[in-house]
């Protein structure tokens, strides 16, 4: 049995890590306010661009002018995954959860007879990756020294990935990430953005437009600005759920220190009181030997 000076030390330390745990929770609620509100205001905009090209792509569906961003190159064997995760762990499942989903749409890929080949955008994430698809991470951005995400990160992603398609390295690309829905709910969602899922709703629409330029020239200069608008969106969404995901994960951690501190103080009161006890009786057992 431990004695009660370990005992203390024990107590103690986990105190001291509560205490960590808990302004940890405080500093990511702060964070999360800014970040949701981020979020939030980027998902009108990225969904009106999405539906306002998906319109335009139904009028210029199966011409041939049409830009392969939007027919694709005509196969389907090469695969990117654009996986984006967190700089940081301590969230919970965040990281994992995005990876987990990533890591199942490439083994299934991959059984299908398809390449695979991963785009890593933060650390986590490639850690975590790298340990079954080293060979296939082409490529790795770390965000760390980035203090405030801006649309420029995003547009910095979506020249890389486009100077890859333009190269011909792939053929469809997916975007992953987690949609922050609330503080104990992220969703990890998978996006394709290459070539453009046009919209059912789009698609369907009764109501005939005329172009100024042609379609096709419209969407050669909208669909590269949408593929940053999409990246620039989920980037957002991650944030804030990195944050929502933390400051979960730090108030159960709270919780659990605090249940471990009454659990231990608990064992450290009654040994002290046997031991106590124990002194009583041998100095009593000694008074009646004399």
């Amino acid at each position: 049995m431990a004695s009660l000076k370990d005992m203390r030390v024990r107590i103690a330390s986990t105190k001291a890590t509560q205490k960590i745990t808990k302004a940890m929770q405080m500093v990511a609620a702060s964070k999360l306010r800014r970040a949701q509100t981020a979020a939030e205001a980027a998902r009108p905009y990225a969904d009106k661009m999405s539906a306002v090209i998906s319109n335009i792509a139904s009028a210029a569906a199966g011409s041939p002018g049409a830009p392969t961003l939007l027919a694709g190159t005509g196969r389907d064997q090469v695969h990117l995954l654009l996986v984006c995760t967190g700089e940081r762990g301590l969230s919970g499942a965040f990281n994992s959860s995005i990876v987990r989903l990533a890591r199942e749409r490439a083994l299934a890929l991959m059984n299908e007879g398809k390449e695979v080949k991963f785009f890593c955008v933060g650390r986590k994430g490639y850690e975590q990756l790298r340990r079954q698809f080293d060979k296939q991470i082409v490529e790795h951005l770390d965000l760390r020294s980035v203090r405030q995400l801006g649309f420029v990160n995003a547009e910095d992603i979506a020249k890389k990935v486009l100077a890859r398609f333009d190269a011909g390295e792939f053929d469809v690309c997916t975007l992953f990430y987690s949609r922050f829905r609330s503080v104990i709910a992220q969703i990890p969602t998978a996006q394709q953005i290459i070539p453009l899922v046009v919209e059912e709703s789009a698609a369907a629409s009764t109501t005939s437009y005329e172009y100024e330029p042609e379609e096709d020239e419209i969407l050669t200069r909208l669909l590269p600005r949408n593929l940053a608008v999409q990246i620039f969106r989920a980037l957002l969404e991650n944030n804030a759920s990195f944050y929502g995901a933390q400051m979960s994960a730090m108030d159960n951690a709270t919780r659990n220190a605090g249940e471990m501190i009454r659990k231990q103080t608990l064992v450290y009161n009654r040994t002290r009181q046997a031991q106590i006890t124990k002194e009583l009786i041998e100095i009593i057992s000694g008074a009646e030997a004399v």
